[in-house]
């Protein structure tokens, strides 16, 4: 179970969750745990909008950049991994703040996720020797609700959900429980944009990777070094073909706004489906401290319903 210092920040990609959240950190006295698919690979931290070494010099960071690229990694070993972390930063006097955008992370750190079948061999070689195409179409037959839910384009989700499906024999919904009620005393915010916001920061954060040197971070990670989870990172795919002179960086920079929307969409939809953080949208707010100011209102609200004390 989550301890009840424990603070949730979740959102869409390119909302804002990484600057908050660090300035909480400093003005709680807390540290940082990642729960992000793409954040947890070392060797990738401009692709995947790790924050900065002076920032985590600054405040203790966990699960980021700790995972080899070459390992699979799913929501069971994140749960693993998490909640010991966790429970060290509040031993130690700390509150952990849980920040990222993949929802299966949040769920399961709130015990929010059913006992899913842990595979058939025999099946899951079946389902791998299957083109993508085929994939797709025999979970649209199956269940057509989990197609809408998924990204077609990663095959090592559609596999699994096709999987779930075939060997529970209901819909992939069946194996969440629906909204997931929140602790007594956890504090959690929903970080938020207008969607035109959003997506021209989204837009822009594409274009910082370029700036920032993220060729040469992709050209330096060999292909046979990355494993079929981490090769789902997004922009993986359009940078390894922009180093092979496949695409422009132009046609790169914008198939990667486009799918890091997708994703985001995604995201939303997901947040609040399964959900009930309250939203903290930061296009209502004329600047950073006035928007700060709100998140720690909101935050010292919980901690006086659990008779703790948020610094103003």
């Amino acid at each position: 179970m989550l301890p009840a210092e424990t603070i949730l920040i979740a959102g869409p990609s390119g909302a804002g969750k990484t600057d908050l959240s660090l300035r909480l950190a400093e003005v709680l006295d807390a540290e940082i745990v990642g729960a992000d698919a793409f954040q947890i690979y070392a060797g990738l931290p401009i692709l995947t909008a790790q924050p900065l070494d002076a920032a985590r010099k600054l405040i203790p960071h966990h699960l980021i950049g700790s995972v080899d690229p070459s390992e699979a990694y799913d929501t069971g070993r994140y749960l693993g991994e998490a909640m010991p972390a966790i429970h060290d930063i509040v031993a130690r006097g700390k509150r952990p703040i849980v920040v990222g955008g993949t929802g299966l992370y949040f769920k399961a750190l709130l015990g929010g996720l059913q006992e899913l079948p842990t595979g058939d061999h025999v099946l899951r070689a079946e389902l791998q020797a299957l083109p993508l195409p085929e994939l797709v179409a025999r979970l649209q037959a199956l269940d057509p609700a989990a197609t809408s839910s998924l990204d077609l384009a990663n095959r090592r989700r559609v596999a699994r959900a096709l999987e779930i499906v075939l060997m529970t024999g209901k819909p992939l919904a069946a194996s969440r429980t629906g909204k997931t009620p929140q602790p007594i005393g956890i504090t959690s915010l929903l970080i938020t944009r207008d969607r035109e916001e959003l997506n021209t920061r989204i837009e822009a954060n594409v274009r910082a990777m370029f700036d920032r040197g993220v060729e040469d971070e992709v050209a330096s990670l060999p292909e046979e070094t990355v494993g079929p989870t981490a090769s789902m990172t997004l922009g993986l795919r359009e940078i390894r073909a922009l180093l092979r002179a496949e695409i422009s960086r132009d046609d790169a920079i914008t198939a990667i706004s486009s799918a890091t929307r997708r994703y985001a969409k995604r995201q939303m939809t997901w947040f609040n489906g399964q959900h009930d953080f309250p939203e903290l949208n930061l296009s209502l707010f004329i600047n950073s401290e006035t928007s700060f100011q709100e998140a720690l209102r909101l935050l010292k609200s919980s901690d006086s319903e659990r008779g703790g004390d948020t610094p103003t």
